[in-house]
């Protein structure tokens, strides 16, 4: 008896442990889905063409998210076969709240009652802005000790996130990442300086971090981290670029292939650090990307970009284009044709499907050419550009973070 309990107990040692296995299927068609990220405490797989996955070991919490798609879970505890994880399609289409924004009552509320009233079903907010400000208290301990926390305009960001989540919206944190005024001051030695040595301020008269100095990357992605615990369905990296002036010094030779292995290699180490949160990636991108064929001398090329990223958000504002483009020299007397061309350009480019790119859009009045105010009409223009060539949804800029219902559809 004695030797046939050690052999079974051998046997049971020596067995591999029980294999987790199930599938993510569209919650509409029912259909499977392929390409789909699933997670399971910090295990990465990706389905199969039949939407299929699988893990070394049974049991735990499931996570899932596909392009085009919202994030679900499942609790698979003690099973072998998941329950079938089913992913709803969504297409964001967002109003943006900055740091002040979201914290200012009437701002915020405005926005809501629009969100409530027509087709905006999602928002972006600052939770590290232009300035290089965290509006909330956060536990990473550098903000404070930099100065990124002089204003508090969200004092509860857990709880923010849950209340607008009950209220149906799709959420993306705005990120700022290497326009970073705090962190540049107060640590010097990972500052963008100019050719003579001194510290470089952009037209704002705010520094940079150099993109290349990889020690600085943590605290931007501390960040990030904490806004996905705090439960947004993305994070949106914003300013994932080198600054866009000529005669600086950087840690690395100022040459396009270092720029785009700097910037690609930032967005590859906030994919691996995120993963374990099942939180969508999405990069902010100059609109002339899509045309030019270098990195338009800051960094960005879309397909290293699309390799670690779920969505890129072109800027598409008409304003932005101040060359204009093939055929149209006045970009803001065409917002379609600019929101049309530019994605279609992107896409023929990178043979990505239409579903990788949600384009940011215009709401604010014109700067560079005529002045003109972009309202109702010039915005729908857009919207439905963007819609026609069946981008993955959009949002719209305004940065004092004023909008109306005009040019939206009513629910």
């Amino acid at each position: 008896m004695k030797v046939a309990a050690v052999l079974f107990c051998a046997l049971l040692l020596a067995a591999p442990a029980l294999a987790l296995s199930g599938r993510v299927l569209d919650a509409d068609s029912g259909k499977p889905i392929a390409g789909a990220v699933v997670t399971r405490s910090g295990e990465v797989a990706m389905t199969d063409g039949d939407g299929r996955y699988a893990f070394a070991a049974s049991g735990g919490t499931v996570a899932a998210r596909a392009v085009g798609y919202r994030r679900a879970t499942v609790d698979a505890a003690g099973a072998d076969e998941a329950p079938p994880l089913r992913l709803a399609p969504v297409r964001p289409k967002a109003l943006y709240l900055s740091v002040w924004g979201i914290g200012e009552r009437s701002l915020r509320e405005a926005a809501l009652a629009i969100a409530g009233a027509t087709e905006i079903n999602a928002l972006v907010i600052d939770v590290k802005g232009d300035a290089g400000l965290v509006p909330y208290p956060s536990q990473v301990a550098l903000a404070e000790a930099i100065g990124a926390r002089r204003h508090t305009t969200v004092r509860d960001l857990p709880a923010l996130v849950a209340k607008l989540k009950d209220d149906g919206l799709y959420l993306i944190a705005r990120v700022v990442v290497f326009k970073d005024d705090p962190l540049a001051v107060a640590h010097p030695q990972w500052a963008v300086n100019t050719g003579a040595g001194a510290l470089y301020r952009d037209r704002e008269g705010l520094a940079w971090i150099d993109p290349a100095r990889r020690e600085a990357w943590d605290y931007t992605l501390d960040l990030a981290e904490e806004a996905a615990a705090a439960g947004f369905d993305e994070i949106q990296f914003d300013y994932v670029r080198f600054p866009d002036a000529v005669g600086l010094a950087f840690a690395v030779p100022n040459t396009e292939e270092e720029r785009v292995t700097a910037i690609a290699g930032f967005l590859a180490t906030a994919r691996q650090r995120l993963a374990p949160y099942n939180v969508f990636i999405a990069a902010d991108i100059f609109g002339y990307v899509a045309w030019n064929a270098n990195d338009t001398f800051i960094g960005q090329k879309i397909e290293p970009l699309a390799a670690h990223a779920d969505y890129l958000s072109p800027m598409l504002y008409p304003s932005g284009f101040h060359l204009g483009i093939p055929g149209y020299a006045n970009p803001v007397a065409h917002p379609y044709e600019i929101v049309q061309l530019t994605l279609q350009r992107a896409i023929a480019r990178s043979g990505l499907s239409p579903l990788r790119f949600r384009p940011w859009l215009q709401a604010f009045r014109d700067y560079a050419f005529d002045r003109r105010a972009f309202a109702g009409d010039e915005i729908r223009r857009q919207i439905d550009a963007a819609e026609a060539v069946g981008s993955h949804g959009w949002m719209l800029w305004n940065p004092r973070n004023v909008y109306t219902d005009a040019g939206l559809r009513k629910r």
